[in-house]
């Protein structure tokens, strides 16, 4: 067998439920690669390598215990672990320790999973980035917020990792690190016990290397197992490309990249890809989605700014400051907005479309300098609460990778695992058609 820690996380549960592989064996493998690339890349906030080995050996002694059988898992320092301390990516909460883990964190212990250790995450999931690099060229950002979940898993330190998303933290990370990012359904993963940026909003999901790989880890931080049998999809679907009023916006790589989305797409449609445009009532929503998550935000964080804002960055303050200034009327109509949008959109995929693919970012990993990138082109999805998923699709000159998102019904999860797979298998890239495993 190759080297435990390149395994994927659907190839490594297979092997543990088996028994061909020890769940030590595999942890060992990955903190050996943590051992040698963390300095470079610093997706790590901390590990509990002793909690996780005894684990392990536990595991390897007792009976199957779940879908996550014996995998080392990378959580987001945004979930309350009660074993590790959780700072939000801030410091205000550098000695926090929770007493319980978040309701997701606990599934995915309850179905076998190991938690190995915390990944970086932006100042309170917006827009400050931290330490780590992309993986694929250092001086390059990971995306944010869920900069070392995406980035652990791209560099074989873990197969799996939690995100959320907000406005694209999980969909533009997982593209400008070349890996599968899967936002759920708005409120498929239980957000209790994760710091609230937006409630309105927030979003939980995964990384990992494949559609099996985050099939996996949704179905275990759901608690809806069922969705880690990613079915073949045995119908026709009706697949559209949405470029977004923002297409104006969209780098080379990204125009290329939607190009060859609609070659791969009419293998799986057996035919026309069509073109969708949105409606006039979907102008505004990336706006609105920018209004709501300002506002929500402003209120969600009153107490650190209230006591603690010496220690938070002045990108978060502007942002907390902007939100404040906006008028509770105008919020109350926003979210009566997006719920017209979401009612619009949910019977558009009705009557038209099962499948939209859209770009997930401007373009390629922007230098570390310049931020963690614009998530523009997640805003609209994340607020009408559709699922998404991210896949590689391409490398640009300098091998950054380039991604887009494949975006499905409401409450669709399945379906667009299902058509993810195909998709992913349809790739005229042998290497790409990895994702699909």
């Amino acid at each position: 067998m190759k080297d435990l820690e390149s395994l994927s996380a659907s190839q490594a549960a297979k092997a543990l439920a088996q028994r061909e592989i020890k769940a030590t064996d595999l942890l060992l493998s990955c903190l050996d690669r943590i051992g040698q690339r963390e300095s470079a890349v610093k997706a790590w906030v901390s590990l509990g390598k002793e909690n996780a080995l005894a684990r392990a050996k536990t595991l390897d002694k007792g009976a199957i215990k779940g879908i996550l059988h014996g995998l080392p898992i990378g959580v987001k320092d945004l979930f309350d672990t009660y074993d590790l301390p959780t700072a939000y990516g801030s410091p205000i909460y550098s000695n926090h320790y929770p007493s319980t883990d978040a309701v997701s964190v606990a599934l995915m212990r309850q179905a076998g999973g190991i938690i190995l250790g915390k990944t970086v995450t932006t100042e309170f999931a917006s827009f400050k980035g931290g330490p780590t690099t992309n993986p694929h060229h250092m001086k390059h950002s990971p995306g944010g917020s869920s900069s070392g979940s995406a980035a652990a898993v791209a560099d074989f330190m873990v197969p799996i990792a939690t995100g959320s998303q907000t406005a694209g933290s999980i969909i533009r990370p997982a593209s400008f690190c070349g890996v599968v990012g899967y936002k759920p359904s708005y409120g498929k993963v239980s957000v209790a016990g994760v710091k609230s940026l937006a409630p309105s909003l927030d979003t939980l999901g995964c990384f990992g290397r494949t559609v099996g790989d985050v099939a996996l880890g949704v179905a275990a931080m759901s608690g809806d197992h069922a969705l880690s049998i990613v079915k073949d999809l045995h119908r026709k679907p009706r697949v559209a490309i949405c470029k977004t009023a923002d297409w104006e916006l969209a780098n080379p790589d990204t125009v290329a990249a939607i190009a060859l989305a609609r070659f791969t797409a009419e293998v799986i449609a057996k035919g026309t890809v069509s073109d969708l445009s949105l409606s006039s009532e979907f102008d505004e929503l990336r706006q609105t989605q920018t209004r709501i998550m300002l506002s929500e935000m402003s209120r969600s964080l009153t107490f650190e700014r209230e006591h603690h804002s010496q220690k938070m960055s002045a990108q978060i303050l502007k942002q907390l400051s902007d939100g404040a200034q906006i008028p509770y009327a105008q919020y109350s109509a926003d979210l009566l907005h997006a719920k017209q949008a979401q009612a619009l959109i949910a019977d558009l995929f009705t009557k038209q479309i099962d499948l939209v693919i859209a770009p997930s970012a401007i373009g390629q990993a922007p230098l570390l300098k310049d931020g963690t990138g614009d998530p523009v082109f997640c805003r609209i999805w994340t607020l009408l609460g559709l699922p998404c998923i991210n896949l590689n699709i391409a490398s640009n000159a300098n091998g950054l990778p380039i991604g887009i998102q494949l975006i499905a019904g409401p409450g669709q999860d399945q379906f667009l695992l299902s058509a993810a797979r195909a998709f992913a298998l349809a790739m005229p890239d042998p290497v790409l058609r990895d994702q699909a495993s």
